[in-house]
């Protein structure tokens, strides 16, 4: 794993290869070499002296900008003006292309990268070597929780108001689930619709945590993998708005209130560009402290995504409506475009 020379939330940084086949790339700031055998070659922990053009990464600020909320209210509109219902084979197709891209993003993407920094050489040898998969595990309990005590208090007030409190029963026959399922998804404020919309909050939660680092290090990338790092992050997130998107579109909440929900994370990526053009002159990916923080943060966001990629998205979907019943074309559409957000998601992991 510490020889994989890979990481979106860091630059690709392809540094000159000296007579001894020995290259480097940077991950987050911090320098990680490899000879031409693929053993691992100390770079030392001091700060790296990197070039930095800042008005560069100022004007591509805005781009990513622009194209963080193309994808993630793309699906939004058209939802929106093209008057398809949830089960629309578009939306379907759209939901699970976003089920691939959040999967991928936190096995092969964030819990990678997090392993990577936690067995960093500038850290040591660390007391407890599953550290990563501890956090991971983590962020999924917490995630659970979250979900099953709002799931809870929801349902409780949904039966003393006298509406249905089952969001999916396995004892109801499959064609009153159906039935219940979509009169009750359609209704504002219903217990279905609610539990929708803590769902999506946390997938939201979870992509905004590493949104900011992607951002973070971005900036910090050497100047001489910025562009190629760049054009990567910039189909990240396309990718990942329109995962996000299609979720967003599913909600009955008011498009204003959709579309409030969807620059938060367009927002996300440039705040943390922000911040690291801010901390230039001083930020330092060999800090102890930086690379635990980076990492707890990658592990955390990981097992978020993960819950919600896993049991929100792809368990929902495929076990309930609209694909458990589904006929062969939706079906086989719908995993064609699971496999592509697999696929092209893990393929962007490498180079970022």
């Amino acid at each position: 794993m510490a020889a994989a020379s890979h990481d979106y939330e860091s630059g690709e940084e392809e540094g000159a290869s000296s007579a001894s086949g020995v290259s480097c790339h940077s991950h987050a700031g911090v320098e990680h070499c490899v000879d031409a055998e693929g053993n691992t070659v100390s770079s030392g922990c001091a700060r790296p002296d990197y070039q930095y053009d800042i008005p560069l990464r100022i004007g591509l600020l805005f781009v990513i900008l622009c194209t963080g909320a193309i994808g993630v209210l793309g699906p939004i509109f058209t939802a929106k003006f093209s008057k398809f219902d949830a089960d629309h084979i578009v939306l379907v197709c759209l939901r699970q292309f976003g089920t691939g891209i959040i999967i991928s993003t936190a096995l092969v993407h964030l819990y990678t990268h997090a392993q990577l920094f936690f067995s960093n050489e500038c850290l040591g040898r660390l007391q407890y070597e599953a550290t990563t998969s501890a956090v991971v595990m983590a962020a999924l309990f917490v995630t659970f929780l979250i979900e099953y005590i709002a799931q809870r208090l929801q349902r409780r007030k949904s039966t003393t108001q006298g509406r249905p409190a089952a969001l999916h029963d396995h004892k109801m026959p499959q064609a009153a689930a159906d039935d219940s399922s979509e009169e009750e998804r359609r209704i504002p404020g219903s217990a279905t619709e609610k539990e929708l919309m803590v769902q999506v909050t946390v997938m939201e939660a979870g992509i905004i945590f590493h949104s900011i680092l992607i951002g973070l290090t971005l900036v910090v990338a050497n100047d001489s993998g910025f562009i190629s790092l760049f054009i990567v992050i910039l189909f990240h997130q396309m990718f990942e708005g329109i995962a996000l998107g299609s979720r967003i579109a599913m909600t009955s909440a008011g498009l204003a209130r959709k579309i409030v929900m969807a620059l938060g994370f367009a927002i996300t990526t440039p705040i943390g560009m922000a911040i690291g053009i801010g901390v230039l002159s001083s930020f330092n990916g060999n800090d102890p402290s930086t690379i635990v923080a980076i990492a707890t943060l990658d592990a955390f966001s990981a097992g978020i995504l993960l819950w919600v990629g896993l049991v929100g998205m792809l368990f929902s979907d495929w076990w309930f409506r609209p694909l458990a019943t589904s006929g062969a074309v939706k079906t086989a559409l719908g995993m064609l475009f699971l496999v592509s957000g697999l696929v092209l998601m893990s393929l962007l992991g490498k180079w970022a």
